[in-house]
This record gives C-alpha cells, sequence and structure tokens, in this order.
C-alpha cells in the first residue's frame, strides 16, 4: 500500500446542505452536541503531538460543512503554520465561500475543493435539498471567488447520479476547456443509503469516460492527484477530468489516508467500520499522547488488512453513520 500520510478532517458534522447521498431524507441524524466536538486546541494537540510524529503530513478539512466551524480562519492559519505540514486542503458545498474564499486563501490554504452536482439550478436543488431556498447561485459565486483568489488547483466535485444529473457529464467535463479547473466525477457511494437510489445508485467511471471521449477525444494527463482520482484531459483543455471509481475500480492499494471525525473517531477506511480508535476521548481522559502514537502505528500497520477485508461491508445493511457524519 501507498504510505499513509493524509488525514481528513472532519471539522463538523452540521451542514446548511442536506444531499440525498450525504444526508438522506428519513435518516434519523443525532449531531454531535458542542462538548463532544474536538475543540481547536485539541485538534491543534493531536496534529502537532500524535498524527505529525507518525509522519501525518497531508490534512484536508471537511465536515459536514467546514466553513460553519466558528473560528474556522485561525484553525487554518495554525495548521499551516505548523513547519510539517506539506499540504492543507478543503472540501466544500461553497455556499459560504464567498466572503471567506480570501481570509482562508491568506491564512495559508492552497487547495479547494467545491461540491458542483449540477449546472442547472433545479437539478441543483432537489439533490442538496434546499427546502424551496434556491442556493445554486451562491455557490457559484463562491466557485468564483475561489477562482479569483487563485486557489490551485481548484476542483470541483461531482457525484453522478443515474436519471438524477447523469445528463449534464458533458457541460461539466466542458468547465476545463477554458478553466484551469479540475472536475472529479465521483460514483456514488452508498454508505448506509444501499436502497436510496434503488438498482440505479451509480454509473460506472468508465462509462463516464466513453461519453467524453466520443465527444473530445481523452487522454491520460501528466497531473497526478494526492489521492484516488485516475486523472485525464480533453485535449487542449487547460483543466483536468478526475474519476473517482470506489464502487467499479477497487483502488485500496492506492489509499494513503485516514479520517478522522469531529468528535474524534480516527477511522483507517471509509468502507467499513473496522479498527477505529476513540483518540478524543483518550485525551480527555489522560491518555498521554505517547500511548496514543502507538496505538495509531498498530492501526497504521493493520489498514491494508482492514482495507481489503469486509471492504463493501458499509454500502449494505446497517451502517452507524451516514456520509456527513464520517467526513467523506
Amino acid at each position: 500500500m501507498n504510505k499513509v500520510d493524509y488525514l481528513r478532517i472532519s471539522l463538523i458534522d452540521r451542514c446548511n446542505f442536506r444531499c440525498q447521498y450525504c444526508m438522506p431524507e428519513g435518516a434519523e441524524i443525532d449531531y454531535i452536541l458542542k462538548q463532544n466536538l474536538l475543540t481547536n486546541n485539541e485538534l491543534l494537540t493531536l496534529l502537532k503531538e500524535v498524527f505529525i510524529p507518525v509522519g501525518f503530513t497531508r490534512f484536508r478539512l471537511t465536515g459536514g460543512e467546514p466553513l460553519l466551524r466558528p473560528g474556522l480562519v485561525d484553525l487554518v492559519e495554525n495548521i499551516s503554520s505548523f513547519p510539517e505540514t506539506k499540504d492543507l486542503s478543503m472540501t466544500t458545498n461553497g455556499f459560504l465561500l464567498a466572503d471567506m474564499a480570501k481570509d482562508l486563501y491568506q491564512a495559508g490554504l492552497r487547495r479547494i475543493n467545491i461540491s458542483l452536482d449540477s449546472l442547472d439550478s433545479d437539478t441543483f436543488n432537489l439533490i442538496i435539498g434546499n427546502r424551496g431556498r434556491s442556493r445554486w447561485q451562491l455557490v457559484w459565486n463562491g466557485i468564483q471567488a475561489a477562482y479569483e483568489v487563485d486557489f490551485d488547483p481548484l476542483k470541483l466535485n461531482v457525484v453522478v447520479i443515474p436519471g438524477v444529473n447523469d445528463h449534464e457529464i458533458l457541460d461539466l467535463a466542458a468547465l476545463t476547456i477554458d478553466r484551469n479547473w479540475h472536475v472529479r466525477f465521483i460514483e456514488f457511494m452508498p454508505i448506509g443509503n444501499d436502497k436510496l437510489f434503488d438498482d440505479r445508485g451509480w454509473i460506472s467511471s468508465e462509462e463516464l469516460r466513453q461519453r467524453i471521449r466520443k465527444k473530445w477525444g481523452l487522454t491520460e494527463s501528466f497531473v497526478r492527484g494526492n489521492g484516488p482520482a485516475d486523472i485525464f484531459q480533453i485535449p487542449g483543455a487547460k483543466g483536468t477530468l478526475g474519476f473517482i471509481s470506489q464502487m467499479s475500480e477497487c483502488f485500496c492499494e492506492r489509499c494513503n489516508r485516514m479520517r478522522l471525525s469531529a468528535d474524534g473517531w480516527l477511522r483507517p477506511c471509509l468502507l467499513n467500520e473496522m479498527g477505529q480508535i476513540d483518540l478524543k476521548n483518550g485525551l480527555r481522559n489522560g491518555v498521554s499522547v505517547e500511548e496514543l502514537r502507538r496505538q495509531i502505528e498498530y492501526l497504521l500497520g493493520i489498514k491494508p488488512e482492514i482495507n481489503f477485508k469486509q471492504r463493501e461491508s458499509g454500502t449494505t445493511g446497517i451502517y452507524s453513520r451516514t456520509m456527513s457524519q464520517i467526513g467523506g
């Protein structure tokens, strides 16, 4: 397996959207009480005293929606100031980004992924569960603000859902032709939601590539990402197209990440619930940072087994958390 040096950090489990694939309609979601969230100081202690010493140098801030986290700009500045931090990025829905993009960039954030599942406001509103309030334009404003601030790369995440937004694949891919934008098509992962779209849950990345190839042609890109995406490019385009194929093409051997939930649970694999460690309560109950390091080092050692064992157990049956609660 790849060296595991990339930590996805969920800052909050709440979100101002309710996307079907992340927070399915009817799902009982028990939000984390404020006192049970990792505080900023606890998170910084874990990063500085536990994660960095065992080899983590790349960090991505997620949610829920990370822009809802109080003190976010200061937190970004603190993480980016660690000498060992090689990369600091964020995934956001972009709704609040227009007013925050410049401050986040000045604090040290350089890479950003923004969810954009549709270019049609009606389809977009359907997917995000807008409850009667259109939000597409504010997200688009956030994307433009990030572009003007010069986030590089600026990535747009698209979860492709058959019969909902798959007819927009070519329009979304075209965004990469004249702009240095990087569109990432993601196969819908039915984490605890295996009945959500019946048997129409996801379209394979290869099928999407065939559609794009037929329109423009498609070449493998010289650009490589930090994660599991296979990168391609429309000939002559400024940006790239990435395909994250967790359902149709197993990429466990390329996994370089773990996930830290907003309430301090370290999770070695998104697709099953094996091997989790409760770091928050360990820290609050006086467990030494040396012992927490030892626990993580042990988990790193068995991560290959966890990745391949019951790899798809989280996509069927009972699952304790939705995607929004895990941090994606």
